[in-house]
């Protein structure tokens, strides 16, 4: 197979990745061999873009010169492909990967966007407003300017479709459930990406830890801007903090996690506020922001902070995240593994010690040394539940879900 060119579209930035697939018959993760990975940074305020080659080394291009303030996405986009044109060696790419936030009810796996389908998942732009549209935009872009290039899009929903219904629904009318009011769930390419290399960060540990290496009963903790939790019981999604849209869950850099619908409706009818100010507020204004008094949504800045107002910031994020592993192990029985990731989870050691002292009744039991320094594994020998820190990859998941999507579709059009 040719390469596979990966597109993380967000909502101030643009991630992407080129990755030669190796060999067609090895399933792992690990037969993608990383050619270029690059990241535009603060799109619509201050870009920034930065480019390194498959050994982590940076690359120095134009494109990265004289990035105007207030550039969008779309100028960012054909800076990109400007620059894969000029290389005379990325002229082989058989596949665009993208991120597609929502799935709705219909998309399960991964699928080729042809305009039907790309139509379609327009359609579920109010259902994901700050992502949706930045995930469709590259696909339209590349659609008119390369429009010989098949294009793939793989799903944040589509992890967790394996939930049963009694997680999936919310106590309302039939009808709007079957309208397609449920929870759906997010971060899945996260999520399906640390669910199937977890097993051999346990293989590569010394046996003498009391939990063993069971990965029956998992949960994933992908905090970042965005944050949400998953159980994951043997393999399958069971239930996830996110529900119907994204702002749903934990506290998040401006989003307010969950929060009781009557105060929606008490901003709506008493602080006679629009309904465009409430989605500003709950989307833009709340969460890290929001508790912190405006100081900042980044965690860095809150933990750098000495401002009591970014302490308490802090502290309902790590409290809100401990009663969540409550309710998640609750729906597993238990709980066997514990896997930070994302930027937070990988990197701010402070916040990870709050929640693994919030869950020692779970028997999580921490390394702080290895805490300390972002070790692969945190849980001391004798915690009866491992804890680890792994960086999550969505892009390598994308490109593994698009290549397995052309190899399933090469072998039926062989079939006929």
């Amino acid at each position: 197979m040719k390469d596979i060119l990966v597109i993380n579209s967000g909502s101030s930035s643009i991630k992407f990745a080129l990755y030669a697939p190796g060999d067609d018959d090895d399933e792992s993760l690990a037969r993608f061999r990383m050619r270029y990975q690059g990241h535009f940074s603060g799109l619509g305020q201050t870009p920034r873009f930065s480019l390194k080659n498959g050994q982590g080394e940076p690359v120095e291009t134009e494109q990265a010169r004289e990035l105007p303030e207030g550039m969008e996405h779309h100028a960012a986009l054909e800076r990109l492909l400007t620059w894969i044109e000029q290389q005379p060696d990325l002229d082989d790419i058989a596949v665009v990967g993208h991120r597609v936030v929502h799935g709705g009810r219909d998309y399960h796996a991964p699928v080729v966007l042809d305009e039907k389908n790309t139509q379609a998942l327009e359609t579920l732009i109010p259902l994901a407003p700050l992502h949706q549209p930045f995930c469709l935009a590259p696909v339209k872009m590349l659609a008119e300017r390369r429009p010989d290039l098949v294009q793939v899009a793989c799903f944040d929903t589509a992890f967790h479709t394996t939930q049963p219904k009694e997680s999936q629904h919310f106590a309302i009318p039939r009808e709007l459930t079957e309208k397609g009011l449920v929870r759906y769930g997010f971060h899945g390419l996260s999520y399906d990406y640390i669910n199937r290399v977890l097993p051999s960060y346990l293989e590569s540990q010394p046996e003498n830890h009391l939990n063993g290496a069971s990965t029956e009963r998992v949960i994933v903790a992908h905090l970042g801007n965005g944050a949400s939790m998953c159980a994951i019981h043997n393999g399958k999604s069971v239930t996830s903090t996110m529900g119907f849209t994204a702002v749903d869950g934990l506290p998040m850099g401006t989003r307010c996690g969950n929060i009781d619908p009557g105060l929606v409706l008490h901003l709506l009818e008493e602080e006679k506020m629009s309904l465009e100010e409430v989605s500003e507020l709950l989307y833009k204004r709340s969460g890290l922001l929001g508790v912190s008094g405006g100081i900042s949504s980044d965690m860095r800045e809150l933990l750098a902070s000495d401002a009591p107002e970014a302490q308490e910031a802090i502290d309902l994020f790590i409290y809100r995240i401990v009663r969540e592993i409550g309710s998640l192990a609750a729906a597993m029985g238990g709980l066997d593994q514990l896997v930070f990731t994302a930027g937070i989870g990988e990197k701010a050691a402070a916040v990870r010690e709050g929640v693994c002292r919030g869950c020692e009744w779970l028997g999580v039991t921490l390394d702080a040394e290895a805490n300390q320094e972002n070790a692969q594994r945190i849980s001391h020998p004798e915690s009866r539940v491992g804890v680890w820190v792994i960086p999550t990859d969505e892009e390598r998941m994308i490109a593994w879900h698009s290549a397995k999507h052309l190899q399933a579709e090469s072998a039926e059009a062989n079939a006929k």
